[in-house]
């Protein structure tokens, strides 16, 4: 348990700190009250992710993230799949940095794991705050995409 990986599938690896990465997942997961159990982030194509969409959640659309939750009580476990082509268009689109925005789509995988939900404006409402907060305590020192 408590292993967290990050991985890249059908797109050209990035420079991130993953070991950041890892460690803020870490802490919103502890910071939730619960435990680090098996993660693995893969960052993907939109093509890819589309496919993953379409064959397991019967959605044919683009989208940022997808997991798959395993969490059995308290331990956190699963996949989160994230699209780095909807990153680069949705940074572009509400004027953030790149590399805000792969934190927060991170963030939000991670909620989910978690059991937040974004179905109605009040899940959604909380999501969002979750992920502004959590956003707000990582020290990106400078990191870019």
């Amino acid at each position: 348990m408590n292993n967290i990986q990050i991985f890249f599938e059908k797109v050209q690896p990035i420079k991130v700190k993953k070991n950041s990465i890892k460690k803020q997942i870490s802490r919103v997961i502890i910071s939730e009250s619960k435990q680090v159990g098996d993660i693995s982030v893969i960052f993907c194509s939109d093509e890819y992710l589309l496919e993953i969409n379409r064959q397991f959640l019967n959605h044919d659309y683009y989208t940022d993230v997808i997991t798959f939750d395993y969490v059995v009580g308290n331990v956190v476990s699963g996949d989160v799949f994230i699209s780095l082509d909807r990153i680069k268009e949705n940074s572009l689109l509400f004027h953030n940095q790149a590399i805000m925005e792969l934190y927060r789509v991170v963030f939000h995988g991670v909620l989910h794991l978690i059991g937040y939900n974004d179905k109605t404006l009040e899940e959604i409402k909380e999501m969002r705050s979750k992920e502004e907060y959590y956003l707000n305590e990582v020290d990106f020192g400078g990191e870019k995409l």
